[in-house]
């Protein structure tokens, strides 16, 4: 690698001095303030707005459970013998940057609230915050309080700093003058949605305002009191090497309830707490001071996200107040049930671009492979699903004619108890149920459909960049190709059939999969584009990811770029590498879309080898070696060309919801040229679906 002098701008973000990568957690943070700064953006409906303003929040709350917490655990090991090496030096400095960031991060989330409180008022949404005996909207919430949460209330029980620790994760407690406390209860909202009595206007309470403003006098408590919010190390590790795989299950539950009492990583706080009661709650707790924060007005923004499910529909039919509704398609093979489903796809590939293409598409498939008597078995992966999900439920109906089985990932994370109640429920149905196994998390999407044609099986595959969930395909953008292709319908079944062993499955014709190769053949074809640009060829790249974060990779992209080849990176989340540094990166370009629906789809192209994958995985260590990841080729001529010519030019021509990663480190907004017709490509890919993708490659 060669050695680069970088702004000092830029020292603070990377892993260690003058190494060319940016801290994967400090890169994270800075994808939650783009995140952030949709709640400040006007041209974001204002429901849009308050989405975004919780998901930050709630993006934080995961960061702390699980990236903060494994910093923790990091430098507790480094610092075992009694002395802080070098190593351990350099990972108390990246969380001293991340906690420090955090605090400025906390303020800028009350400022979003400042800004979003009065244009909501002004549509008849009042958030109300600190509330007082001569407020409009007072009585309301007193009736609130007695109706909703005092009921769930127990009595106070007496205060001692070492009580705090029996909270669960990201529980709370209310706290009067060190003498008397509360423990809240996990099962009451966040926030409290209430109408007027003329339903015109409606009021969101938050939770904890409501505790701070009522509790006191409905329990005769006098004197001032605050509220405090605990996160835990919620990264359970279950390794599903067991004899009896029964006990799986039981091992799951087991590490579930770990999370609930995992070590302490952050407390937040509001209202009278001294900063000696602070000091010797840090103490207690055995944190930090600087894991103690004041909260942004409230604990309970990342609740702001459920309030459009509770507002009146004369409120959300306002304008500005939501987006109007997805035109989701249904491409015209899936507008029914019956045989054509399977007839259409014998003659090309079908592609569902997800949410643009609506995942009923391959409901109906599904219900059509359960209906139909020549199919012999139906077979899928699953690693979150919706609670109520209209596949599952097909695939339970059709136990009894043929043959289902479902592999689950029980170690889904945060979805854990969801799974093991799916895997109960498709038992019970008489669905062949299997789970992930050993170390590694089956993360590959992918169904496979026996369908006996002429007294010959013929295979049918459905492959995917994301989740088989109603829900989250309303909500993610995702790539999905369903093909009769026999070759990709073989490979297919050893990977079902190596799974139900127990195996790590490879030796496949078409699909590249982790951990046994997709680094490799990464690599490999990283190492093709910069050999040909090194004998004068045209040679580029271009990646949509999540995260990018693999140094290996980043390093082998620098070399790329070094030879000549043309790199556009489309990474959403965290990104390690430093794009157009003279030198070293300078013909890379690194751009991330924050918009309306997640962006969720990964893409490799590489141009001068004629090759593009879709993938569930994404460049990072734990996707390449700790995960069972797919990577399926894209083999039909109009897909590849559809992909190639219209899905990622509208990606990198966006210049309205995408920002640019610059050589500093920071990101920077796109703006279209003078003379230029902006590009939104949510909006872009919309369209093109709705047109039925006239005047593409799919038309």
């Amino acid at each position: 690698m060669l050695q680069v002098r970088f702004l000092p701008t830029l020292g603070s973000l990377l892993t260690a001095r003058h190494a060319p990568y940016i801290h994967r957690d400090l890169s994270w943070l800075q994808f939650n303030e783009r995140v952030l700064a949709e709640a400040r953006q006007n041209m974001n409906p204002l429901l849009e707005r308050t989405k975004f303003l919780a998901i930050s929040a709630s993006n934080l709350d995961e960061f702390f459970m699980i990236r903060v917490a494994s910093l923790g655990r990091s430098i507790h090991a480094q610092g075992r013998h009694g002395r802080i090496t070098a190593e351990g030096k350099r990972l108390l400095r990246i969380r001293s940057s991340i906690l420090e960031a955090v605090t400025k991060f906390g303020a800028k989330q009350a400022e979003a609230l400042d800004l979003l409180v009065p244009e909501l008022a002004a549509t008849g949404i009042h958030v109300l915050r600190h509330l007082k005996p001569d407020d409009a909207f007072y009585a309301l919430a007193k009736q609130v309080f007695e109706a909703e949460i005092f009921p769930r209330l127990e009595a106070a029980d007496h205060f001692k700093f070492s009580k705090i620790s029996s909270l669960e994760n990201l529980q709370s407690a209310v706290i009067f003058r060190e003498k008397a406390w509360f423990r809240i209860p996990k099962n009451i909202p966040g926030i409290f949605v209430a109408s007027t009595e003329s339903k015109a206007e409606a009021c969101v309470f938050f939770l904890d305002d409501l505790l701070l403003t009522f509790l006191g006098a409905a329990f005769s408590l006098e004197g001032p009191c605050g509220i405090l919010r605990m996160t835990r190390d919620a990264d359970i590790t279950v390794d599903l090497e067991i004899e009896d795989p029964e006990s799986i299950p039981d091992a799951i539950r087991t590490g579930i309830g770990v999370r609930e009492k995992g070590r302490p990583i952050r407390v937040q706080y509001l209202g009278d707490f001294p900063a000696q009661f602070l000091d010797s709650l840090a103490a207690s707790l055995r944190i930090r001071p600087d894991q103690i924060f004041l909260a942004p007005y409230t604990l309970h923004l990342q609740s702001l996200g459920s309030i459009a499910n509770q507002l009146p529909e004369n409120t959300l039919l306002k304008p500005g107040v939501k987006h109007p509704s997805l035109r989701s398609m249904i491409p015209t093979p899936f507008r029914s049930l019956g045989q054509h489903c399977f007839d259409s796809l014998k003659e090309r590939d079908c592609l569902l671009h997800h949410p643009y293409d609506s995942f009923d598409a391959y409901v109906t498939w599904i219900r059509a492979a359960c209906a139909d008597p020549s199919v012999t078995s139906i077979e899928q992966t699953v690693y979150r699903t919706d609670t109520i999900s209209p596949v599952i439920d097909a695939l339970k109906e059709a136990s009894a004619r043929k043959r289902i089985r479902v592999v689950i990932e029980l170690r889904a994370r945060f979805d854990e108890l969801n799974n093991l109640r799916l895997a109960d429920e498709l038992r019970k149905a008489g669905v062949e149920v299997g789970f992930g196994f050993g170390r590694l998390k089956l993360h590959a999407k992918v169904a496979l459909v026996t369908r006996k044609e002429n007294g010959v099986d013929r295979l049918y595959t459905h492959l995917s960049t994301g989740n088989y969930n109603a829900s989250t395909a309303r909500q993610y953008t995702d790539l999905a190709i369903i093909t009769a292709n026999e070759e990709v319908g073989q490979d297919a079944r050893l990977f079902f059939d190596a799974v139900w062993k127990g195996e790590v499955p490879s030796h496949f014709r078409w699909l590249v999969t982790a951990p046994t190769k997709l680094h490799r053949r990464l690599l490999s074809h990283i190492a093709a584009e910069t050999a040909a640009a090194l004998r004068g060829q045209r040679a580029r790249i271009v990646a949509k990811v999540n995260a990018l974060v693999d140094q290996k990779v980043i390093e082998s992209l620098y070399q790329a770029s070094q030879a000549g080849v043309q790199i556009d990176l489309i990474v959403r989340g965290a990104c390690s590498l430093i794009p157009g540094v003279k030198g070293l990166s300078e013909n890379i370009r690194v751009i991330s879309v924050v918009d309306r629906f997640l962006e969720h789809s990964r893409i490799y192209y590489f141009e001068h080898s004629k090759a593009m994958y879709l993938s569930s995985a994404d460049w990072m260590p734990r996707n390449f070696f700790s995960r069972l990841e797919i990577a399926f080729p894209v083999l039909d001529e109009k897909v590849y060309r559809y992909i190639e010519q219209v899905i990622l030019p509208a990606y990198l021509s966006d210049t309205v919801k995408a920002k640019e990663l610059t050589p500093q480190g920071t990101w920077k907004k796109r703006s279209a040229r003078p003379g230029q017709t902006a590009v939104r490509s949510q909006f872009l890919l919309e369209e093109l679906a709705v047109r039925e993708y006239k005047g593409t490659p799919l038309g």
